[in-house]
């Protein structure tokens, strides 16, 4: 419709210095929906796979058969399964070096719990420092396209001896779309990260109350074991 606004003519017609601003931020910010719609898949798989395990792990089924069926999954296990899986393997592992101290046995289940777990949250961490970084960086990418536009517009006027708005427009209409793509990119990717990093600190706090409780259960063990 003619008089309407066509972003793609501005976006055509701009200079290249906003041309190659607005490629930048179309390409974080298509960067950053790729990380979000992951993110969201893994951290809801990471959620779920916690609630079902506990699920069986409270279930009051034997440990030593809970571990074959997690270490027979192939690698497909859960954040939680693995930190089960590496507790109880160092567990075994201690228990048949015919250690005594209830203390150097837990404390090196711990252990290899705590390093499984730091795995777990560094992997449902990555890449959530690059939509930190889009969010915070992409509003000043768009204004320095935005300084450009107004300095052309600027530098028309300045040329003209007969000063019209068909002058200006074009740089005034691309300097804005510049501020609007800076923003578009920008949005998305600081609420996502907010988000997500609060989904991670639920995860990781889930994780590691089961690492205590997980603890109690196997001293027990060692408490029956011993009596035995």
């Amino acid at each position: 419709m003619n008089g309407g606004l066509n972003v793609f003519e501005i976006v055509a017609d701009a200079s290249w210095p906003v041309k190659f601003v607005m490629l930048v931020l179309m390409l974080g910010s298509f960067m950053s929906w790729v990380i979000i719609i992951r993110k969201y898949s893994q951290l809801k798989a990471a959620m779920e796979d916690a609630e079902s395990f506990e699920e069986r792990f409270w279930s009051g089924a034997d440990l030593a058969q809970l571990f074959r069926e997690v270490s027979n999954n192939g690698g497909d296990n859960g954040g939680m399964e693995n930190i089960f899986e590496s507790g109880f393997r160092e567990f075994v592992r201690q228990r048949q070096r015919r250690v005594t101290d209830m203390r150097t046995v837990i404390e090196g289940s711990e252990r290899a719990m705590r390093v499984a777990g730091t795995k777990e949250i560094g992997a449902l961490e990555r890449n959530l420092e690059f939509l930190a970084n889009v969010g915070s960086i992409s509003p000043y990418v768009g204004l320095f396209g935005t300084v450009w536009g107004i300095m052309g517009a600027f530098q028309g006027l300045g040329e003209m001896k007969d000063v019209t708005i068909a002058v200006v427009a074009p740089h005034i209409s691309e300097a804005l779309i510049a501020t609007a793509m800076g923003l578009f990119a920008a949005i998305p990717a600081v609420w996502a990260y907010n988000r997500y990093a609060n989904k991670v600190e639920r995860v990781a706090s889930r994780y590691e109350v089961f690492q205590e409780e997980f603890s109690s259960v196997l001293q027990r063990q060692i408490q029956i074991d011993d009596t035995n």
